[in-house]
């Protein structure tokens, strides 16, 4: 088979088609979108089509499902394993039919788009069981091999269907964003009825399906704040909420992707990345987290949420500072180095601190939301607190900036490219909205001027969302 993989979609650069939301999934609260279909499908030909961004390598042992029909020990399902391959499973009864991808899914900044393509009745084995992650074919590493000609398999039998989590077992829940779910009931189709090549960038990007989709077919857009669980084809497959509500209705999407915290980041044992990627809880000692995009001009916004007052908000140059010194009890700011590329201001004591030299600012704690304006083409950064900014900066205008945040000469490693973040100490929980999805409802949704983002203050006039629509305009 095809061993070709295509660059993952960090988001869509192209204009077209646009997927405006996603559902946010937390593994460890049974978070799921299920429904009990009516009637029996054909459980020979199908085609189950989504997009999903993981928020959570596998540390533990688990495994994390994307989609599954299950009564008992009866299942068809696919999920993620303990080693971050795809499983396949086709099987009804004691009959198994599962497939493992070669292919390891571990970016944690990208979108992936499966397409799982059955059709049972297809003479040549190969053709009965195929998988495509952004529209190429993928390789199986054979567990139980291809099911029979016209084997009659589980799902379509009305079964349960649950998308993000395995039931009621914990350990099998997805964390992370799914997006744009369709699936045509006796139809196999292609990948490219639901996805498309970008001429520009080689990227494979979703596009409007126009077909039909079966008695039991459905299509999820998760874009109905209401009622999340809408299928929006209408037919008699209605799906019921577990333990989501409105606010975890996310605008990161695979065209448009948002910054969460960096989860492929090394931490210390017992400090967690969780909530769609959004909140760090330090266990012990001091612990960083920092955004998945990067940036060396343009100017951008984000929000960060105090989970005491022992923490530091800035950002850091992602040359200065090595893998381990991150999340080995170095804090934002501070370097053992002469040449650190890093401010950050403590809550402490409301001082800013660049290799231990500081300035004034103030001081927050617990709940506190901070704001930080970064304006890299002119090389100028301003924080805010509850909405404030300090020492009367006004990021609009290029008034009163943190001043002694010129750059200085550059150090001999520095790239200057960006990346924002937070450092919290012992037992607490930090969280950070850059636009996308936050833990923390913003009670007035506001936004950029160009419309991205759901923030809980204003972006200052010419600062924007950090999302990859306005990279590619800004960036």
């Amino acid at each position: 088979m095809e061993a070709l993989q295509r660059l993952h979609n960090r988001g869509s650069i192209s204009t077209g088609y646009d997927v405006d939301n996603s559902l946010k999934f937390e593994e460890d609260n049974l978070e799921a979108v299920y429904a009990q279909p009516t009637a029996d499908g054909n459980q020979r030909t199908w085609t189950v089509s989504m997009w999903f961004k993981r928020t959570e390598i596998t540390t533990s042992g688990a495994y994390h499902t994307l989609i599954t029909a299950l009564v008992g020990a009866e299942t068809g399902s696919v999920y993620i394993t303990p080693t971050d391959e795809l499983i396949c499973d086709v099987g009804l009864g004691g009959t198994r039919n599962r497939q493992q991808t070669a292919m390891k899914f571990r970016d944690t900044s990208a979108w992936y788009h499966i397409v799982w393509r059955v059709d049972t009745t297809q003479g040549t084995a190969a053709d009965r069981h195929r998988l495509y992650v952004n529209g190429v074919l993928q390789e199986w590493t054979t567990i139980d091999g291809y099911p029979a000609q016209n084997f009659q398999s589980n799902w379509n039998n009305n079964y349960p269907i649950y998308i993000g989590c395995y039931s009621t077992y914990n350990n099998y829940g997805m964390s992370g964003y799914i997006a744009e779910v369709h699936h045509t009931d006796g139809i196999s189709h292609a990948p490219t009825e639901f996805g498309e090549v970008d001429e520009a960038s080689g990227i494979w990007k979703p596009k409007a399906y126009t077909g039909s989709y079966g008695a039991q077919g459905f299509y999820l857009p998760f874009d109905d704040s209401s009622n999340l669980g809408t299928n929006a084809k209408g037919n008699d497959v209605n799906f019921t909420l577990q333990n989501i509500t409105a606010a975890d209705q996310a605008t990161d999407t695979p065209t448009n992707n948002f910054a969460t915290f960096n989860v492929a980041q090394p931490r210390q044992s017992g400090t967690t990345i969780a909530e769609g990627g959004t909140e760090m809880y330090v266990n012990s000692n001091y612990q960083t987290a920092v955004s998945s995009i990067a940036v060396s001009k343009g100017k951008w916004y984000a929000e960060f949420i105090a989970g005491g007052h022992t923490c530091y908000v800035g950002f850091v140059d992602v040359s200065e500072w090595t893998i381990p010194q991150l999340h080995n009890g170095y804090f934002l700011g501070y370097s053992n180095s002469a040449n650190t590329m890093s401010v950050a201001m403590k809550g402490t004591d409301g001082n800013f601190y660049n290799d231990n030299n500081s300035a004034s600012g103030a001081t927050f704690g617990t709940g506190d939301i901070i704001s930080v304006a970064l304006d890299m083409d002119n090389r100028k950064a301003y924080w805010a607190v509850n909405g404030t900014y300090v020492n009367s900066g006004n990021p609009a205008t290029g008034a009163n900036p943190v001043t002694w945040y010129t750059y200085r000469d550059n150090g001999p490693n520095w790239t200057d490219v960006i990346t924002m973040g937070i450092t919290g100490y012992s037992n607490t929980y930090h969280r950070c909205n850059f636009g996308g999805y936050s833990s923390v409802v913003p009670s007035s949704a506001a936004s950029d001027a160009d419309g991205y983002g759901t923030f809980e203050y204003a972006p200052p006039s010419g600062y924007y969302a950090l999302c990859t629509k306005n990279l590619e305009e800004y960036g």
